[in-house]
């Protein structure tokens, strides 16, 4: 029922718990983290002041051959041009020497902006809740513990918006079958992480399953239930078929952006965001 409380992702005082470790990655993964870390070190060196990994292997849900790998740096300063090429350099190879991954992909952001008040329930939430670290100090030692409230909604995804046009872009540019089913994984991965997080105040609770995502938002939301379950399946295996694309463009895409900001209103505009 819509009015039951939900305690699952959060401890006793409501908080969002922290998930994953690294005592939870499944066996076969555990070579791919080890030479990312060592890899990781390597390449940035000083300029490194933290890694993180998240996603479905420090969860302990990853599939062989189907799960990618996940990582985080924050950079003592701003992530240049050269620390892109070297992200994208170590992603490739890492794909390309261990099979049990399905790609890899890392995010950079400096220490200061990841510490800075307007990351504070974006980029912050997300390494104290989401991230398992690999090396250096923690920042989540210096971030707040965090409730499943409508800040933290209208801050982790409160800019769809922006992204539609993003993704229309990117959809005219994929010309092969391989290209669109990436893009349909990622945009029903986004897509069910806004629904859920819509909802999530009233849910009281936290999940990065996104069968359970979808779940939740359908109890608030039955009319667009199906859609949503229907996009968590393509978020683990995508298909790349043209009408799935247009349809999360024309449809629900535009109609999940404006109740949220009808809901939550907008996320605060970044200065690296385009107009």
């Amino acid at each position: 029922m819509a009015g039951t409380v939900h305690r699952r992702g959060l401890d006793a005082q409501g908080y969002i718990e922290r998930e994953g470790s690294l005592g939870q990655i499944p066996h076969p993964f555990r070579p791919v983290v080890t030479a990312a870390r060592d890899r990781v070190a390597d390449v940035f060196g000083a300029r490194l002041h933290s890694a993180y990994l998240y996603g479905s292997i420090p969860r302990g849900t990853a599939r062989v051959g189907r799960s990618d790998l996940d990582l985080l740096l924050a950079l003592r300063e701003g992530p240049t041009e050269t620390d892109r090429a070297d992200a994208r350099s170590l992603d490739q190879a890492l794909d390309k020497e261990f099979p049990q991954i399905d790609g890899s992909g890392t995010l950079l952001v400096s220490r200061a902006r990841l510490l800075s008040d307007l990351e504070t329930y974006d980029l912050g939430w997300f390494v104290a809740c989401l991230c398992t670290r690999l090396l250096g100090e923690d920042l989540a030692e210096y971030l707040p513990r965090y409730r499943p409230d409508a800040l933290l909604a209208r801050e982790t995804n409160g800019d769809l918006a922006l992204f539609l046009s993003r993704w229309r872009e990117r959809i005219a540019g994929a010309g092969t079958d391989d290209a669109r089913r990436a893009l349909v994984r990622s945009m029903s991965r986004h897509l069910v992480r806004t629904g859920f997080t819509l909802v999530m105040p009233r849910w009281n609770g936290w999940t990065s399953d996104l069968h359970e995502m979808a779940e939740a938002f359908g109890q608030y939301y039955p009319e667009r239930a199906a859609e949503l379950r229907d996009a968590a399946v393509r978020g683990y295996a995508p298909s790349g078929e043209p009408a799935v694309l247009r349809a999360y463009l024309d449809d629900l895409g535009p109609w999940l952006a404006e109740e949220y900001a009808r809901v939550h209103g907008i996320k605060a505009p970044r200065p690296d965001q385009p107009a």
